[in-house]
């Protein structure tokens, strides 16, 4: 009977596991991200009220049992706006990443792998798309296609392709030059075999990183997209255009741009805790 060898027995994703869950900053990263994602999941059955509904007796009310969060300018919920202002959030800041995703890793594959003018014609776009500032290019590309949560997630989503171009580009430039790839090459391996096989196996790791984080900067830009009125529009929540009301009444009103500000801070520490886990979790070099 074979008898298992318990170090050949440790999978690698256990190591990782293991090693996230001692990174106390990830863990909580992934408990704020849990806890909004549940918020956005869970805001139809919310016991909370219409997030579009007035109450012309109650405008601009500070916090109160009825309004724990407080009251807008037309007497909205702001608790309720807030809960329902995360799916806009959250959606914007993981479709666009992953319309990023879809879009660059395949063109920095066919880059890297490949080389030649097919490489140096990718690669030149890509570089003259990052010499734009990303929020700049985000806001030039929303304004192009419209003010709405959609275009403002297709403009994030071009605006941060560039960004995983580079990145896996040079992760594929590096695995290529693997004895193993060179060996799998040599025999006559099928080029889409080797692909799947060796190379996006090794780039999977980093662009998961680079994805994490990015859903941060993502929805920061969805907020300052709707905070310009080239994002989410009225009466739809956003906390970005929750913002951009609430700055006509900072003085008056203060909880107003308080909450949206708050709740935008903590989203982005977490996604931002949470990469940073990931990246030392999945660095071979910490096992």
């Amino acid at each position: 009977m074979a008898i298992a060898d318990p170090i050949l027995s440790r999978r690698p994703e256990n190591r990782v596991w293991k090693k996230f869950r001692t990174h106390k900053s990830a863990m909580l990263g992934g408990v704020l991200v849990t806890f909004f994602v549940l918020i956005a999941i869970l805001a139809p059955i919310l016991p909370v009220p219409d997030p579009a509904a007035t109450d012309w007796g109650a405008v601009r009310k500070a916090p109160t049992a009825a309004h724990p969060f407080g009251t807008d300018e037309i007497g909205r919920d702001v608790l309720a706006r807030m809960i329902w202002g995360a799916q806009a959030s959250l959606l914007a800041g993981v479709v666009s990443v992953g319309i990023a995703v879809l879009l660059g890793v395949p063109l920095g594959i066919i880059a890297g792998y490949f080389g030649g003018w097919v490489d140096a014609i990718i690669s030149r776009c890509t570089e003259a798309l990052l010499a734009a500032p990303f929020l700049i290019l985000a806001i030039a590309l929303a304004a192009f296609l419209g003010p709405s949560l959609t275009n403002a997630m297709i403009a994030i989503g071009l605006s941060a392709t560039p960004i995983f171009i580079r990145l896996t580009r040079g992760q594929v430039l590096s695995v290529r030059a693997e004895d193993y790839v060179t060996s799998a090459r040599a025999i006559g391996l099928p080029t889409s075999k080797i692909l799947s096989r060796y190379i996006f196996p090794n780039v999977l790791p980093p662009v998961l990183v680079q994805a994490t984080l990015t859903i941060a900067t993502a929805i920061i830009a969805e907020a300052s997209l709707s905070f310009l009125g080239l994002g989410q529009q009225p009466p739809a929540p956003s906390w970005g255009s929750m913002l951009n009301t609430a700055k006509n009444f900072l003085n008056q009103a203060p909880w107003m741009a308080m909450w949206p500000g708050i709740a935008i801070f903590l989203v982005v520490l977490g996604f931002n805790l949470l990469g940073d886990g990931l990246r030392d979790a999945l660095d071979p070099r910490e096992h």
